[in-house]
C-alpha cells in the first residue's frame, strides 16, 4: 500500500522524541551483555526443527532425555540417584 493511499506524506525530517546527536555515534553491541544474559538460544538444524515444531516441544524432549539420563542401571534395577 502506497503512502499516497495512506493520506499521509513521508518526510525526511527526523521527529521531535529522537535526539540527533544521540543517533550520531552508535555503540555496536551497546546491549548485548544484557540480552545474553537473559537467554539461551539455540539454533536447531532443519530436520530437527521439522520434528520440534515448537519451543515447548523442545523443552519437553530435553526435559524426557535429562530423565533417562539421570537413570541409572544397578543390579540389573533401574534406580534415579536423588538429585
Amino acid at each position: 500500500m502506497s503512502t499516497k493511499r495512506l493520506g499521509f506524506k513521508r518526510s525526511n525530517q527526523l521527529r521531535r522524541e529522537y535526539k540527533l546527536a544521540e543517533l550520531e555515534n552508535p555503540i555496536q553491541g551497546k546491549h548485548y551483555g544484557r540480552v545474553a544474559a537473559g537467554s539461551n538460544l539455540v539454533l536447531l538444524d532443519a530436520d530437527v526443527a521439522q520434528a520440534f515444531p515448537t519451543a515447548n516441544a523442545v523443552n519437553e524432549a530435553l526435559r524426557l532425555l535429562v530423565t533417562v539420563a539421570r537413570t541409572t542401571v544397578q543390579n540389573g534395577k533401574r534406580t534415579r540417584p536423588r538429585a
